[in-house]
């Protein structure tokens, strides 16, 4: 039984590749398509925002679908609909089929990592299980980040942009092939008075509310961090590669603590980790804005990798035990919606308040919020689980 879990996570986990890396290559291919036909930076930036504006309006819908439909009739939707966006770009190479691609591939993968971390959260069996599966799972968007960009700049360069979008739509066609074997679960028998009921019920209930803040301050703290960083590299005169360089190595350790967890899962608590890293957090946002040199805001940086890196698998395990079965796709659509509602307004919110009080301000503001919300995650132990 466990091989089976294994393999296929596995196989979940590489569809959950194949789809993420067409949208993440589709994101990095059509800005650069978008310039080069003279296109103006505030055009590439709603380009850009497509990607993530879909998410906002189709998680809540992807979310009911899954509850009713399981894994593979909604994420057979999602490669149609991914598949499509990019071969419209490959046969009309134009900034209006590009915007249709980012519509395309960006709803499409939202919807797709719903689906997929329903069905893994229903594959796994007690909260130790939920967090080493979690744990796992969210590994995927971190290789697509780098699969989908390394690969479409490579075709772009040798082949062109055509080819690149070719790319592109294939990806999504393995999506499909990887995760045609893994089984289809039993549907789960949905309460009467839940089919009534709106997903914004759900929020009455304390526990979630409390998950969904929590959430949404570590991902601000995420997007913080990848948003104030280069301004801050910038100031003190760094150079493009060294300020890639550290904006690395937080991905990195944020990868590698993940990789790390399902080592400790039975002997961690959720609210721990997620108050530790909170905590942690707030510390080194207090201290960055503070240090000068290259391998002080590096170490810096992979500190604070591995702290908001933990959180993610964490907060995916509390959602799957606090929420009902048959209400977990809403539950994430609704977590999904937060996260990308976020990511469209907070960094217009950070340009504002960087030019106004100073880019190291951003950090200590962020800092003293994710300080102050740790005691939501002291508020999370001994919650009452529904798993």
């Amino acid at each position: 039984m466990k091989r089976r879990l294994n393999q296929e996570l596995a196989r979940l986990i590489t569809a959950q590749v194949c789809i993420h890396a067409a949208m993440a290559g589709m994101r990095m291919a059509t800005p650069l398509l978008a310039l080069q036909q003279g296109y103006s930076a505030a055009s590439v930036g709603v380009l850009l925002a497509l990607f993530a504006l879909t998410q906002v309006f189709l998680a809540l819908p992807a979310g009911r679908f899954a509850d009713r439909h399981g894994l593979h009739r909604p994420l057979a939707l999602c490669v149609g609909v991914s598949f499509a966006g990019s071969a419209v770009a490959v046969a009309w190479p134009h900034f209006a089929s590009l915007c249709l691609a980012a519509l395309c591939t960006g709803g499409a993968a939202g919807a797709a990592v719903i689906a997929l971390q329903r069905h893994v959260g229903r594959l796994a069996e007690g909260p130790t299980e939920l967090k080493k599966v979690f744990s796992w799972l969210s590994l995927g968007p971190a290789v697509s980040n780098f699969v989908g960009p390394f690969f479409a700049g490579l075709m772009i360069d040798h082949f062109g942009f055509r080819a690149a979008f070719g790319l592109m739509a294939f990806l999504p066609l393995m999506s499909w092939w990887w995760s045609r074997s893994v089984r289809a679960l039993p549907a789960v028998e949905q309460v009467p008075e839940h089919r009534r009921r709106p997903a914004w019920v759900l929020l009455r209930d304390v526990g979630f509310r409390r998950l969904l803040l929590i959430n949404w301050c570590l991902s601000s703290c995420w997007d913080v961090h990848t948003f104030v960083v280069p301004l801050l590299g910038h100031e003190r005169g760094l150079s493009a590669s060294v300020i890639g360089t550290i904006l690395g190595a937080f991905a990195v350790s944020a990868s590698g603590v993940r990789v790390l967890l399902p080592l400790f899962a039975e002997r961690v608590h959720e609210w721990a980790v997620i108050m530790s890293a909170m905590l942690t957090t707030a510390l080194l946002f207090g201290v960055y804005p503070l240090l000068q040199g290259p391998w002080a805001m590096g170490l810096c940086s992979v500190l604070a990798g591995f702290a908001l890196g933990s959180v993610q698998p964490m907060i995916m395990s509390t959602l799957h035990q606090i929420t009902p079965h048959d209400r977990h796709g809403e539950a994430l659509g609704l977590r999904l919606m937060t996260i990308n509602a976020s990511s469209v307004l907070m960094p217009m919110l950070f340009g504002s308040a960087g030019a106004l009080v100073g880019v190291g301000s951003v950090f200590w503001a962020s800092g003293l919020l994710v300080g102050a919300g740790s005691k939501l995650a002291w508020g999370m132990r001994g919650q009452d689980h529904h798993a």
